[in-house]
């Protein structure tokens, strides 16, 4: 390489590094062969796989299978961790207060609850039907929460922790709920059902029951 041809490198190296504002536009010619992309466009290799898959029927296999897993995944949501059936009945009871760890403003910005405040929410909105915990799986519980439900003539909002709510709904006709992620049950602190959440002035009545087989 000639040393004009060096000089002028790095001239145009030595401006990209210190951010000039000048620019160099000079023909360093060719230092080596060049050659033409050889590598597939990755959509296109993308696109000719799925019309492989598409032609075989295993894109069609894999839609079916998907779809399937979705329809489980409603039909049977995965049951809740760490709850078994009742083996010794309980009674506990559940402060339900919490305490605020930021201020709480209104729209115009005001403040309406200082952070620390403490609240009790049963003192605002009181609990209008007893929450019942059990698991569809099992007949017996189902049996049982039929019975709760028959006893509070109504006043009882079903709550699964295992089993499809959607076939109860189907059979009771009546909105069947499901504890997501076992929110609730780790929120109120059952590791046991059925169970049957009640308000007792200010505080939450927590029952794991037993049931006969």
């Amino acid at each position: 390489m000639s040393p004009h041809l060096v000089f002028q490198i790095l001239l145009t190296d030595l401006a990209m590094l210190t951010g000039a504002s000048c620019a160099y536009a000079t023909d360093l010619g060719v230092i080596g062969p060049t050659y033409e992309i050889s590598e597939p466009h990755l959509l296109k290799m993308i696109e000719q796989g799925l019309r492989k898959k598409e032609r075989s029927g295993e894109l069609k296999r894999l839609e079916e299978e998907a779809k399937a897993r979705g329809v489980e995944t409603v039909t049977n949501p995965t049951p809740v961790s760490g709850i078994r059936p009742t083996q010794t009945a309980r009674t506990f009871y559940v402060d339900p207060s919490f305490t605020l760890d930021r201020n709480i403003l209104d729209a115009q910005g005001r403040l309406l609850f200082p952070a620390g405040t403490r609240k009790n929410p049963l003192e605002i909105v009181s609990l209008s039907k007893h929450l019942l915990f059990f698991d569809a799986r099992d007949r017996h519980q189902v049996s049982r929460a039929r019975e709760l439900m028959a006893t509070y003539q109504g006043r009882v909002k079903p709550i699964l922790t295992g089993g499809s709510y959607l076939d109860l709904m189907k059979s009771w006709r009546i909105p069947v709920y499901y504890d997501q992620q076992g929110l609730l049950t780790r929120r109120f602190g059952i590791h046991q059902v059925p169970a049957l959440v009640s308000q007792e002035g200010q505080r939450l009545r927590i029952d794991e029951l037993e049931v006969t087989k």
